[in-house]
């Protein structure tokens, strides 16, 4: 049978007891010794943080861009009449001189036209001529009617006198007499007439060649436009330089004012950095440059700014004052460096990739 010890149900109950109270004086240890400890520094991988040194001393404000070289001086040829390109002689990359033949185009109406303005002009001066000689006609038998009435008023002149004569011998009627003396009178009038009418003829010579002269004229100026037009189907590059670009292929249609190609010179280049917009505020013109090559640092200065901005960045001309290095050429992609103002005796330290001007940021020192 069962005996009941009261005794062994007291030393569990007071050992249970024990082992809460011991727990709790544990975990109240414990949380005031943790509350106690100084927190420990955090821990960050070096690869993915800025670490730099505070420094004194001068200081350069700089803004960095990158972009591209481009010649200072550049032509866009462009088309001065329809037509389609037939053959594309020279290829970008090739050295090139004023007279050379880039690309030929073809245009059958602007041909036919140049041949009906040769036509047109030939007929016109063939009419100038047609009339210069009835002019000419009209002056030699103008001069030779002259001639005439200055031998009639001189047969006259010698009837009247020779009347006279015998007038006054009473050989002649008074009557024969006044008759020789008019017609004296008569030739003379007339003679000064004669006289006035090819004074008349020869000064208004030019005058009666003025119209046929004008269409001859202006043919002449409408064929050297054709033939002007019909010769600028060979595209010439009008400059020395490097072709740069011939946007077109064989069998295209072009209309006037079309570009043709692109020439630039490349032994003056200059670099077209892009800056952003929120640190361009402070780019001026004339500011010190170096821009990178990859090949060699060349030092320039500020030159133009662009008043635009174009997806969030402004495009700033740095001019190269030293010599370019081997390699640079058109659209080579360069690294620009633009200095704002160098400061002296201040205290630095390189600013995080996150920084902006006039901006607080939360830095940690490293020990």
């Amino acid at each position: 049978m069962d005996i009941a010890r009261p005794d062994l149900a007291r030393k569990r109950r007071f050992r249970h007891g024990l082992y809460t109270v011991s727990g709790l004086v544990v975990v109240a240890l414990i949380t005031v010794g943790v509350s106690r400890l100084e927190p420990a520094a955090p821990r960050v991988d070096a690869d993915t943080v800025f670490i730099d040194t505070v420094q004194r001393g001068p200081m350069v404000r700089e803004v960095r861009g990158t972009g591209s070289l481009v010649p200072e001086t550049i032509r866009w040829i462009p088309a001065v009449t329809d037509g389609t390109v037939e053959q594309i002689v020279i290829r970008p990359g090739a050295t090139i001189e004023p007279g050379t033949v880039i690309l030929e185009l073809s245009n059958p109406v602007l041909e036919q036209e140049a041949l009906e303005a040769q036509l047109n002009l030939d007929a016109a001066e063939a009419r100038f001529t047609t009339r210069r000689v009835e002019v000419e006609r009209a002056l030699l038998e103008q001069r030779s009617t002259l001639a005439s009435t200055e031998a009639q008023l001189l047969s006259a002149r010698l009837q009247a006198e020779a009347d006279r004569e015998l007038a006054s011998q009473g050989l002649v009627s008074t009557i024969q007499l006044r008759q020789s003396e008019a017609r004296e009178q008569e030739y003379g009038t007339r003679l000064e007439l004669e006289r006035e009418r090819l004074q008349m003829a020869t000064e208004t010579v030019d005058e009666q060649l003025a119209v046929e002269q004008a269409e001859v004229d202006r043919l002449r100026t409408l064929h050297e436009l054709r033939l002007q037009q019909v010769d600028a189907l060979r595209v010439r590059a009008g400059m020395h330089g490097v072709l740069q670009q011939v946007p077109l292929d064989e069998g295209q249609r072009v209309t006037t004012g079309t570009n043709l190609a692109r020439v630039g010179d490349p032994t003056l280049l200059k670099a077209e950095l892009r800056i952003a917009e929120t640190q361009a505020r402070d780019v001026q013109i004339g500011q010190r440059a170096l821009v990178d090559t990859r090949n060699g640092v060349i030092e320039g200065h500020v030159t133009r700014i662009d008043p635009a901005v174009e997806n969030g960045t402004v495009t700033v001309d740095v001019a190269l004052d030293g010599e370019l290095p081997r390699g640079a050429r058109p659209d080579l992609t360069v690294d620009g460096t633009i200095e704002l103002e160098r400061l002296e005796d201040v205290v630095f330290v390189g600013r995080p990739v996150f920084g902006q001007e006039d901006s607080v940021v939360s830095l940690f020192r490293l020990q």
